[in-house]
Protein backbone atom coordinates (compact mmCIF):
# COMPACT_ATOMS: atom_id res chain seq x y z
CA UNK A 1 0.00 0.00 0.00
CA UNK A 2 1.33 3.42 -0.95
CA UNK A 3 1.71 6.40 1.35
CA UNK A 4 -1.38 8.58 0.81
CA UNK A 5 0.98 11.56 0.52
CA UNK A 6 2.47 10.03 -2.64
CA UNK A 7 -0.95 10.11 -4.29
CA UNK A 8 -1.72 13.61 -2.98
CA UNK A 9 1.59 15.12 -4.06
CA UNK A 10 2.49 13.09 -7.15
CA UNK A 11 -0.59 11.51 -8.73
CA UNK A 12 1.04 11.46 -12.17
CA UNK A 13 3.84 9.22 -10.86
CA UNK A 14 1.25 6.81 -9.49
CA UNK A 15 -0.68 6.82 -12.78
CA UNK A 16 2.49 6.29 -14.82
CA UNK A 17 3.33 3.30 -12.60
CA UNK A 18 -0.17 1.83 -13.14
CA UNK A 19 0.34 2.14 -16.90
CA UNK A 20 3.71 0.37 -16.65
CA UNK A 21 1.88 -2.53 -15.04
CA UNK A 22 -0.80 -2.53 -17.77
CA UNK A 23 -3.59 -1.97 -15.23
CA UNK A 24 -5.22 1.05 -16.87
CA UNK A 25 -8.59 0.18 -15.28
CA UNK A 26 -7.09 1.36 -11.98
CA UNK A 27 -6.23 4.86 -13.22
CA UNK A 28 -9.61 6.23 -12.15
CA UNK A 29 -8.90 5.07 -8.58
CA UNK A 30 -6.14 7.66 -8.23
CA UNK A 31 -8.54 10.53 -8.90
CA UNK A 32 -11.15 8.93 -6.67
CA UNK A 33 -8.68 8.67 -3.79
CA UNK A 34 -7.65 12.31 -4.22
CA UNK A 35 -11.29 13.46 -4.24
CA UNK A 36 -12.24 11.33 -1.25
CA UNK A 37 -9.10 12.31 0.66
CA UNK A 38 -9.95 16.01 0.15
CA UNK A 39 -13.48 15.39 1.43
CA UNK A 40 -12.17 13.32 4.36
CA UNK A 41 -9.74 16.02 5.47
CA UNK A 42 -12.42 18.71 5.09
CA UNK A 43 -14.79 16.65 7.26
CA UNK A 44 -12.06 16.16 9.84
CA UNK A 45 -11.23 19.88 9.90
CA UNK A 46 -14.90 20.82 10.25
CA UNK A 47 -15.26 18.25 13.02
CA UNK A 48 -12.33 19.74 14.93
CA UNK A 49 -13.89 23.23 14.57
CA UNK A 50 -17.24 21.99 15.87
CA UNK A 51 -15.65 20.25 18.85
CA UNK A 52 -13.90 23.49 19.74
CA UNK A 53 -17.17 25.39 19.45
CA UNK A 54 -19.00 22.80 21.54
CA UNK A 55 -16.40 22.97 24.30
CA UNK A 56 -16.57 26.77 24.40
CA UNK A 57 -20.37 26.84 24.41
CA UNK A 58 -20.51 24.17 27.12
CA UNK A 59 -18.54 26.53 29.35
CA UNK A 60 -21.08 29.27 28.63
CA UNK A 61 -23.90 26.98 29.77
CA UNK A 62 -22.13 26.49 33.09
CA UNK A 63 -21.83 30.24 33.49
CA UNK A 64 -25.50 30.83 32.73
CA UNK A 65 -26.57 28.13 35.18
CA UNK A 66 -24.36 29.62 37.89
CA UNK A 67 -26.07 32.99 37.37
CA UNK A 68 -29.56 31.47 37.32
CA UNK A 69 -30.05 32.40 33.65
CA UNK A 70 -31.95 29.22 32.76
CA UNK A 71 -33.55 30.54 29.56
CA UNK A 72 -30.18 31.50 28.07
CA UNK A 73 -28.75 28.16 29.19
CA UNK A 74 -31.54 26.24 27.44
CA UNK A 75 -31.06 28.21 24.18
CA UNK A 76 -27.33 27.50 24.33
CA UNK A 77 -28.02 23.80 24.95
CA UNK A 78 -30.01 23.77 21.69
CA UNK A 79 -26.92 25.09 19.90
CA UNK A 80 -24.84 22.28 21.44
CA UNK A 81 -27.42 19.73 20.33
CA UNK A 82 -27.24 21.08 16.77
CA UNK A 83 -23.45 20.89 16.83
CA UNK A 84 -23.53 17.34 18.24
CA UNK A 85 -25.93 16.26 15.48
CA UNK A 86 -23.63 17.65 12.76
CA UNK A 87 -20.63 16.08 14.47
CA UNK A 88 -22.28 12.66 14.51
CA UNK A 89 -23.03 12.96 10.78
CA UNK A 90 -19.43 14.01 10.09
CA UNK A 91 -18.04 11.09 12.08
CA UNK A 92 -20.12 8.66 10.03
CA UNK A 93 -18.91 10.35 6.84
CA UNK A 94 -15.28 10.15 7.99
CA UNK A 95 -15.53 6.41 8.65
CA UNK A 96 -17.23 5.85 5.30
CA UNK A 97 -14.65 7.88 3.36
CA UNK A 98 -11.72 6.31 5.23
CA UNK A 99 -12.92 2.81 4.28
CA UNK A 100 -13.47 3.75 0.64
CA UNK A 101 -10.00 5.30 0.45
CA UNK A 102 -8.46 2.19 2.03
CA UNK A 103 -10.32 -0.14 -0.37
CA UNK A 104 -8.76 1.67 -3.33
CA UNK A 105 -5.34 2.12 -1.76
CA UNK A 106 -5.15 -1.64 -1.16
CA UNK A 107 -5.35 -2.37 -4.91
CA UNK A 108 -3.32 0.53 -6.32
CA UNK A 109 0.05 -1.12 -7.12
CA UNK A 110 3.31 -0.33 -5.38
CA UNK A 111 5.80 1.87 -7.24
CA UNK A 112 8.12 -0.49 -9.09
CA UNK A 113 11.89 -0.05 -9.18
CA UNK A 114 13.30 1.91 -12.11
CA UNK A 115 15.34 -1.14 -13.16
CA UNK A 116 12.29 -3.39 -13.66
CA UNK A 117 11.84 -4.29 -17.37
CA UNK A 118 8.51 -3.19 -18.85
CA UNK A 119 6.37 -6.03 -20.18
CA UNK A 120 2.79 -7.30 -20.14
CA UNK A 121 3.25 -10.80 -18.70
CA UNK A 122 5.74 -13.53 -17.81
CA UNK A 123 6.53 -14.13 -21.49
CA UNK A 124 8.45 -10.82 -21.38
CA UNK A 125 10.55 -11.58 -18.31
CA UNK A 126 14.28 -11.01 -18.86
CA UNK A 127 17.10 -13.50 -18.33
CA UNK A 128 19.74 -12.04 -16.01
CA UNK A 129 22.33 -14.82 -15.85
CA UNK A 130 22.88 -18.58 -16.14
CA UNK A 131 24.73 -20.55 -13.46
CA UNK A 132 26.08 -23.98 -14.32
CA UNK A 133 26.10 -25.70 -17.70
CA UNK A 134 22.68 -27.03 -18.75
CA UNK A 135 23.29 -30.56 -20.02
CA UNK A 136 21.18 -33.10 -21.89
CA UNK A 137 22.46 -36.68 -21.44
CA UNK A 138 22.76 -39.13 -24.33
CA UNK A 139 20.20 -41.41 -22.66
CA UNK A 140 16.49 -40.69 -22.13
CA UNK A 141 15.37 -38.85 -19.01
CA UNK A 142 11.92 -40.17 -17.99
CA UNK A 143 9.09 -38.08 -16.55
CA UNK A 144 9.81 -37.32 -12.89
CA UNK A 145 6.96 -39.52 -11.62
CA UNK A 146 8.40 -42.46 -13.54
CA UNK A 147 11.80 -41.86 -11.93
CA UNK A 148 10.16 -41.79 -8.49
CA UNK A 149 8.15 -44.92 -9.27
CA UNK A 150 11.31 -46.75 -10.32
CA UNK A 151 12.59 -46.03 -6.81
CA UNK A 152 9.27 -47.08 -5.24
CA UNK A 153 9.04 -43.54 -3.92
CA UNK A 154 5.61 -42.15 -4.80
CA UNK A 155 1.95 -43.16 -4.62
CA UNK A 156 -0.41 -40.79 -6.41
CA UNK A 157 -3.31 -43.20 -6.72
CA UNK A 158 -3.77 -43.61 -2.96
CA UNK A 159 -3.53 -39.84 -2.48
CA UNK A 160 -6.24 -39.37 -5.09
CA UNK A 161 -8.51 -41.65 -3.07
CA UNK A 162 -7.85 -39.91 0.25
CA UNK A 163 -7.57 -36.31 -0.90
CA UNK A 164 -8.07 -35.85 -4.68
CA UNK A 165 -5.79 -34.46 -7.37
CA UNK A 166 -2.92 -32.26 -6.28
CA UNK A 167 -1.82 -34.50 -3.40
CA UNK A 168 0.73 -37.32 -3.10
CA UNK A 169 2.33 -39.90 -0.86
CA UNK A 170 6.12 -39.90 -0.88
CA UNK A 171 7.82 -42.95 0.60
CA UNK A 172 11.11 -44.77 1.04
CA UNK A 173 14.25 -43.20 -0.39
CA UNK A 174 12.32 -40.44 -2.17
CA UNK A 175 10.62 -39.38 1.08
CA UNK A 176 13.99 -39.42 2.82
CA UNK A 177 15.57 -37.43 -0.01
CA UNK A 178 12.74 -34.90 0.22
CA UNK A 179 13.30 -34.44 3.96
CA UNK A 180 17.07 -34.46 3.50
CA UNK A 181 16.92 -31.58 1.02
CA UNK A 182 14.88 -29.52 3.49
CA UNK A 183 17.28 -30.32 6.35
CA UNK A 184 20.25 -29.39 4.19
CA UNK A 185 18.52 -26.12 3.21
CA UNK A 186 17.87 -25.32 6.89
CA UNK A 187 21.53 -25.82 7.82
CA UNK A 188 22.70 -24.01 4.66
CA UNK A 189 20.81 -20.87 5.72
CA UNK A 190 21.80 -21.14 9.39
CA UNK A 191 25.44 -21.27 8.26
CA UNK A 192 24.81 -18.01 6.38
CA UNK A 193 23.70 -16.25 9.54
CA UNK A 194 19.92 -16.61 9.32
CA UNK A 195 17.90 -17.43 12.44
CA UNK A 196 15.82 -20.60 12.09
CA UNK A 197 12.06 -20.59 12.75
CA UNK A 198 9.13 -22.97 12.55
CA UNK A 199 6.13 -20.59 12.39
CA UNK A 200 2.35 -21.03 12.81
CA UNK A 201 0.80 -22.70 9.78
CA UNK A 202 -2.45 -20.70 10.08
CA UNK A 203 -2.86 -16.94 10.22
CA UNK A 204 -5.67 -14.43 10.78
CA UNK A 205 -7.27 -12.42 7.98
CA UNK A 206 -5.59 -9.15 9.05
CA UNK A 207 -2.22 -10.79 8.44
CA UNK A 208 -3.32 -12.26 5.10
CA UNK A 209 -4.43 -8.86 3.78
CA UNK A 210 -1.23 -7.35 5.14
CA UNK A 211 1.18 -9.63 3.31
CA UNK A 212 -0.45 -10.14 -0.08
CA UNK A 213 -2.76 -8.62 -2.70
CA UNK A 214 -6.44 -9.52 -2.90
CA UNK A 215 -5.94 -11.28 -6.26
CA UNK A 216 -3.25 -13.51 -4.75
CA UNK A 217 -5.41 -14.19 -1.71
CA UNK A 218 -8.39 -15.35 -3.78
CA UNK A 219 -6.24 -17.62 -5.95
CA UNK A 220 -4.12 -19.09 -3.17
CA UNK A 221 -5.52 -19.18 0.33
CA UNK A 222 -7.62 -21.89 1.99
CA UNK A 223 -10.04 -20.47 4.58
CA UNK A 224 -10.80 -22.41 7.77
CA UNK A 225 -14.59 -22.57 7.89
CA UNK A 226 -16.14 -20.90 10.93
CA UNK A 227 -12.88 -19.30 12.10
CA UNK A 228 -10.83 -16.22 11.26
CA UNK A 229 -7.93 -18.38 10.11
CA UNK A 230 -6.29 -19.22 6.78
CA UNK A 231 -3.78 -21.96 5.93
CA UNK A 232 -0.52 -20.34 4.89
CA UNK A 233 0.63 -20.54 1.27
CA UNK A 234 4.22 -19.88 2.36
CA UNK A 235 5.90 -19.25 5.70
CA UNK A 236 6.63 -15.69 4.57
CA UNK A 237 3.02 -14.94 5.53
CA UNK A 238 3.35 -15.82 9.20
CA UNK A 239 6.97 -14.67 9.44
CA UNK A 240 6.21 -11.13 8.25
CA UNK A 241 2.98 -11.21 10.26
CA UNK A 242 5.11 -11.89 13.36
CA UNK A 243 6.05 -8.19 13.36
CA UNK A 244 2.50 -6.79 13.07
CA UNK A 245 2.06 -3.46 14.92
CA UNK A 246 5.63 -3.59 16.27
CA UNK A 247 7.99 -0.67 16.77
CA UNK A 248 11.43 -2.09 15.98
CA UNK A 249 14.68 -0.61 17.20
CA UNK A 250 17.18 0.33 14.48
CA UNK A 251 19.97 -1.52 16.28
CA UNK A 252 17.93 -4.74 15.96
CA UNK A 253 17.94 -4.49 12.15
CA UNK A 254 18.39 -6.20 9.83
CA UNK A 255 16.49 -9.29 10.91
CA UNK A 256 17.48 -12.21 8.66
CA UNK A 257 15.24 -15.24 9.27
CA UNK A 258 14.81 -18.64 7.64
CA UNK A 259 11.69 -20.68 8.18
CA UNK A 260 10.32 -24.13 7.42
CA UNK A 261 6.66 -24.85 6.82
CA UNK A 262 4.20 -26.92 4.89
CA UNK A 263 2.38 -24.75 2.33
CA UNK A 264 -1.21 -25.00 1.09
CA UNK A 265 -2.46 -23.46 -2.14
CA UNK A 266 -5.68 -23.62 -4.10
CA UNK A 267 -3.73 -22.94 -7.33
CA UNK A 268 -6.73 -21.37 -9.02
CA UNK A 269 -5.96 -20.11 -12.51
CA UNK A 270 -4.97 -21.05 -16.02
CA UNK A 271 -2.32 -23.61 -15.06
CA UNK A 272 -4.54 -25.86 -12.99
CA UNK A 273 -3.53 -28.86 -10.91
CA UNK A 274 -1.49 -31.69 -12.37
CA UNK A 275 -3.20 -35.06 -12.28
CA UNK A 276 0.08 -36.89 -12.69
CA UNK A 277 3.08 -35.10 -11.24
CA UNK A 278 4.25 -32.97 -8.32
CA UNK A 279 5.02 -29.66 -10.02
CA UNK A 280 1.74 -27.82 -9.38
CA UNK A 281 0.02 -29.21 -6.31
CA UNK A 282 -2.12 -28.21 -3.33
CA UNK A 283 0.38 -29.16 -0.61
CA UNK A 284 4.16 -28.95 -0.42
CA UNK A 285 6.96 -28.00 1.98
CA UNK A 286 9.38 -25.14 1.76
CA UNK A 287 12.39 -23.50 3.35
CA UNK A 288 12.02 -19.73 3.08
CA UNK A 289 14.17 -16.69 3.86
CA UNK A 290 12.78 -13.39 5.13
CA UNK A 291 14.49 -10.08 5.82
CA UNK A 292 13.22 -7.00 7.65
CA UNK A 293 15.61 -4.08 7.20
CA UNK A 294 16.13 -0.34 6.75
CA UNK A 295 14.92 1.05 3.40
CA UNK A 296 18.43 1.90 2.21
CA UNK A 297 19.57 -1.68 2.83
CA UNK A 298 16.85 -3.52 0.88
CA UNK A 299 18.48 -3.38 -2.62
CA UNK A 300 21.64 -5.03 -1.25
CA UNK A 301 19.63 -7.66 0.64
CA UNK A 302 17.64 -8.41 -2.51
CA UNK A 303 20.83 -9.46 -4.30
CA UNK A 304 22.04 -11.46 -1.28
CA UNK A 305 18.78 -13.39 -1.07
CA UNK A 306 18.59 -14.62 -4.63
CA UNK A 307 22.33 -15.40 -4.64
CA UNK A 308 21.71 -17.67 -1.62
CA UNK A 309 19.27 -19.75 -3.67
CA UNK A 310 21.64 -19.92 -6.63
CA UNK A 311 24.46 -21.05 -4.36
CA UNK A 312 22.20 -23.68 -2.77
CA UNK A 313 21.20 -25.24 -6.10
CA UNK A 314 24.74 -25.10 -7.46
CA UNK A 315 26.00 -26.91 -4.34
CA UNK A 316 23.80 -29.80 -5.51
CA UNK A 317 25.02 -29.55 -9.14
CA UNK A 318 21.68 -28.29 -10.47
CA UNK A 319 22.08 -25.63 -13.22
CA UNK A 320 19.88 -22.58 -12.70
CA UNK A 321 19.19 -19.20 -14.20
CA UNK A 322 17.95 -15.90 -12.78
CA UNK A 323 14.99 -14.35 -14.60
CA UNK A 324 13.88 -10.81 -13.79
CA UNK A 325 10.11 -10.36 -13.65
CA UNK A 326 8.76 -7.65 -15.92
CA UNK A 327 6.32 -4.97 -14.73
CA UNK A 328 3.19 -6.83 -15.80
CA UNK A 329 4.28 -10.02 -14.02
CA UNK A 330 4.89 -8.33 -10.66
CA UNK A 331 2.29 -8.75 -7.92
CA UNK A 332 0.93 -5.37 -6.80
CA UNK A 333 2.92 -5.23 -3.55
CA UNK A 334 6.29 -5.94 -5.17
CA UNK A 335 8.96 -3.38 -6.03
CA UNK A 336 11.20 -5.87 -7.82
CA UNK A 337 11.34 -9.64 -8.26
CA UNK A 338 13.65 -12.30 -9.67
CA UNK A 339 12.59 -15.88 -10.34
CA UNK A 340 15.11 -18.69 -10.00
CA UNK A 341 14.61 -21.42 -12.58
CA UNK A 342 16.22 -24.87 -12.63
CA UNK A 343 17.29 -26.74 -15.73
CA UNK A 344 15.18 -29.70 -16.87
CA UNK A 345 17.19 -32.13 -19.03
CA UNK A 346 13.99 -33.93 -19.98
CA UNK A 347 12.17 -30.82 -21.20
CA UNK A 348 15.38 -29.11 -22.37
CA UNK A 349 14.31 -25.87 -20.73
CA UNK A 350 14.26 -24.10 -17.37
CA UNK A 351 11.31 -24.07 -14.95
CA UNK A 352 10.58 -21.99 -11.86
CA UNK A 353 11.74 -23.30 -8.48
CA UNK A 354 11.73 -20.10 -6.43
CA UNK A 355 11.07 -16.38 -6.39
CA UNK A 356 12.88 -13.51 -4.66
CA UNK A 357 10.95 -10.31 -3.95
CA UNK A 358 11.60 -6.85 -2.54
CA UNK A 359 8.30 -5.40 -1.32
CA UNK A 360 9.64 -2.06 -0.14
CA UNK A 361 7.51 -0.76 2.73
CA UNK A 362 4.20 -2.07 1.31
CA UNK A 363 3.77 -4.97 3.75
CA UNK A 364 5.14 -2.94 6.65
CA UNK A 365 2.69 -0.11 5.93
CA UNK A 366 -0.26 -2.52 5.84
CA UNK A 367 0.84 -4.33 9.01
CA UNK A 368 2.12 -1.32 10.95
CA UNK A 369 5.76 -2.46 11.15
CA UNK A 370 7.73 0.65 12.13
CA UNK A 371 11.32 1.44 13.03
CA UNK A 372 12.14 3.90 15.82
CA UNK A 373 14.38 6.83 14.92
CA UNK A 374 14.38 9.65 17.49
CA UNK A 375 16.42 12.07 15.37
CA UNK A 376 14.72 11.80 11.96
CA UNK A 377 11.36 10.32 12.93
CA UNK A 378 9.96 6.80 12.87
CA UNK A 379 9.57 5.07 9.52
CA UNK A 380 8.25 1.86 7.95
CA UNK A 381 10.65 -1.05 7.53
CA UNK A 382 11.34 -2.77 4.20
CA UNK A 383 10.55 -6.48 3.83
CA UNK A 384 11.97 -9.08 1.46
CA UNK A 385 11.46 -12.79 0.94
CA UNK A 386 12.91 -15.58 -1.15
CA UNK A 387 12.55 -19.32 -1.57
CA UNK A 388 15.55 -21.36 -0.49
CA UNK A 389 14.01 -24.57 -1.75
CA UNK A 390 10.50 -25.96 -2.25
CA UNK A 391 10.37 -29.72 -2.64
CA UNK A 392 8.79 -31.71 -4.12
CA UNK A 393 9.13 -29.30 -7.07
CA UNK A 394 12.86 -29.11 -6.48
CA UNK A 395 12.93 -32.93 -6.55
CA UNK A 396 12.05 -32.79 -10.24
CA UNK A 397 15.17 -30.78 -11.03
CA UNK A 398 17.33 -32.81 -8.65
CA UNK A 399 16.24 -36.21 -9.99
CA UNK A 400 16.52 -35.23 -13.64
CA UNK A 401 19.97 -33.63 -13.25
CA UNK A 402 21.39 -36.45 -11.12
CA UNK A 403 19.88 -39.39 -13.01
CA UNK A 404 22.50 -41.88 -14.15
CA UNK A 405 22.25 -44.10 -17.23
CA UNK A 406 21.56 -47.19 -15.08
CA UNK A 407 18.54 -45.45 -13.50
CA UNK A 408 20.24 -44.65 -10.19
CA UNK A 409 20.31 -41.16 -8.68
CA UNK A 410 23.69 -39.67 -7.80
CA UNK A 411 23.75 -37.95 -4.39
CA UNK A 412 26.14 -34.95 -4.21
CA UNK A 413 28.46 -34.93 -1.23
CA UNK A 414 26.74 -32.10 0.79
CA UNK A 415 23.49 -34.07 0.85
CA UNK A 416 24.82 -37.50 1.82
CA UNK A 417 24.77 -37.00 5.58
CA UNK A 418 21.03 -36.32 5.32
CA UNK A 419 20.24 -39.56 3.46
CA UNK A 420 22.15 -42.02 5.61
CA UNK A 421 25.53 -41.53 3.95
CA UNK A 422 24.37 -42.89 0.59
CA UNK A 423 26.14 -41.71 -2.54
CA UNK A 424 23.37 -42.98 -4.83
CA UNK A 425 19.77 -44.17 -4.79
CA UNK A 426 19.28 -47.41 -6.73
CA UNK A 427 16.23 -48.26 -8.82
CA UNK A 428 14.20 -51.09 -7.26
Amino acid sequence: MLDIRTIRNNPELVKANIKKKFQDHKLVMVDEVIEMDTAFRAAKTRGDELRGQRNAISKEIGGYMAKGMKEEAEKTKEKVAGISKELAELEVLEVELEQKIKDRMMVIPNIIDDTVPIGKDDSENVEVAIFGEPKVPAYDVPYHVEIMESLKGIDLESARKTSGNGFYYLKGDIARLHSGILSYARDFMIDRGFEYYIPPFMIRSEVVTGVMSFAEMDNMMYKIEGEDLYLIGTSEHSMIGKFIDEMLEEEDLPQALTSYSPCFRKEVGAHGIEERGVYRIHQFEKQEMIVVCKPEESPEWFVKLYENTIDFFRSLDVPVRALECCSGDLADLKVKSIDIEAWSPRQKKYFEVGSCSNLGDAQARRLGIRVRNKEQGNYFAHTLNNTVVAPPRMLIAFLENNLQEDGSIFIPEPLRMYVGGKDALKAK
